[in-house]
């Protein structure tokens, strides 16, 4: 019977041609926005957690009332000693230390006057040593536009945005304004080595990178940094192990009474990274219930509309002695028999405009201009193992239910008033 079903659905196309689009369109446009969205979030999280959040970061507990604050004045001391301890009892994570700073930075003319300045957001990062990761972290080597990167002590990378602002070049010398962890007023000289593009609006508006050592200096911090972050050895995010590590690290200090102690949050615990994250995880249910229902009402009227046409032809089997029930199973058949046809073939054609833009990307950085959040400009989808068969369950599931609910009205059908119905 499945058999004779297929072959009823391939050749008689006011049957199954209008369905299968509908699945089709259904199961591509679920295929292209799941990807879509896991790959903004999916980039966004990686890219907060390399700038920002670490997969783990170490703070002083003051700090950690307000993590998302660059207070140089609740730095951790003596840091080199507390990142002994913390590769010691948690050797599976690359602990490095940063210090994030506000400050603002002065262009001098020929004659040493101010020429032009402004305020920028800075990361003191190790960037000179010889086997650090943090270059990568931040894709600093592909993202320079003019100049090179930092090769000693005293020069600096600012964003390229800036930079054309305030008709900076590479070998220009600046001054660096803000203040010291004592509270009191640091300002120190630096070298433009190059310029950069994040890629990311809030940052292109206005960043500077310093090596650690210089920051240090800058800001009085000798052997203190304002955090440590860990990152997972496999660079991917684990909720689990990271609950595990912080969990681990409170422990390690729980009885040092001072309010400067370290402190461990993990990235859902900061800038409202756990609700990202719990957004990310609910992306596919989101989609299938959305579609599913959308689908399903659009499908059930096609399914009555199917009905109408059909009426003589189920009043004939009916007559011939086939049961009701029969003939609303059929019917289900056909729906999963449409279903997978038309998912198949939206998928398909998804799973292709997702690849193609996870290689191409989108550039919507003329939409982000000033915006806060910590985005790429260029969007790409991320075609996952899920990407491939997200869309057969909306696709499926719509129009059996479409049809479920058309077909009831099979057993509405009086067989008593059959031959008159079809004036035999």
């Amino acid at each position: 019977m499945k058999i004779f079903l297929l072959k009823g659905i391939l050749k008689d196309k006011s049957r199954s041609l209008l369905p299968i689009i509908i699945v089709g369109l259904g199961a591509m446009l679920t295929v292209l926005l799941y990807s879509w969205l896991k790959g903004v979030i999916g980039e966004s999280i990686i890219m907060n957690a390399n700038f920002n959040t670490g997969h783990v970061k170490v703070i002083s507990r003051e700090q950690a009332k307000t993590p998302e604050q660059m207070a140089i004045d609740l730095s951790l001391v003596n840091i080199a000693e507390l990142k002994k301890e913390l590769k010691k009892n948690v050797s599976d994570m690359d602990w490095v230390e940063r210090i994030r700073f506000g400050s603002l930075i002065d262009f001098p003319d020929s004659e040493g006057e101010t020429r032009a300045q402004g305020p920028v957001i800075g990361w003191g990062l190790d960037i000179l040593s010889p086997n650090t990761k943090e270059r990568e972290r931040f894709n600093l080597a592909p993202s320079i536009k003019r100049g090179k990167m930092p090769s000693k002590h005293g020069e600096a990378l600012i964003s390229e945005d800036f930079a054309e602002k305030f008709e900076v070049k590479p070998g220009d010398v600046f001054t660096l304004f803000g203040s010291t962890m004592e509270g009191g007023m640091a300002f120190q000289n630096f070298t433009v080595s190059g310029t950069v593009k994040f890629g990311a609006q809030v940052l292109d508006r206005g960043a500077i990178i310093i090596d650690i050592q210089d920051a240090q200096q800058a800001f009085q911090m000798p052997d203190a940094a304002g955090e440590i972050l860990g990152f997972f050895n496999s660079n991917l995010y684990d909720t689990e192990k990271a609950m595990k590590v912080k969990v681990k690290v409170n422990a390690m200090f729980a009885s040092d009474t001072d309010k400067y102690a370290p402190a461990a949050i993990t990235l859902q615990d900061q800038e409202g990274m756990g609700q990202y994250l719990d957004y990310a995880d609910a992306i596919g249910g989101i989609l299938i219930t959305i579609f599913i229902s959308a689908m399903a009402i659009v499908l059930w009227n096609s399914g009555l509309l199917g009905g109408l046409r059909r009426y003589t032809e189920f009043g004939v089997r009916l007559a011939l002695g086939e049961d009701k029930t029969h003939i609303y199973v059929s019917l289900l058949y056909e729906a999963v028999a449409i279903g997978l046809i038309g998912s198949l073939l939206g998928s398909f054609v998804g799973v292709l405009i997702s690849y193609w833009i996870q290689q191409v990307g989108i550039d919507l950085g003329g939409m982000m201009q000033g915006s806060t959040l910590m985005m790429p400009t260029v969007i790409r989808t991320a075609v996952t193992p899920t990407t491939y068969y997200i869309g057969f369950i909306p696709g499926v599931f719509s129009i059996v239910i479409g049809n479920a609910l058309a077909g009831i009205g099979i057993y509405k059908r009086s067989t008593a008033r059959l031959f008159n119905e079809l004036e035999v």
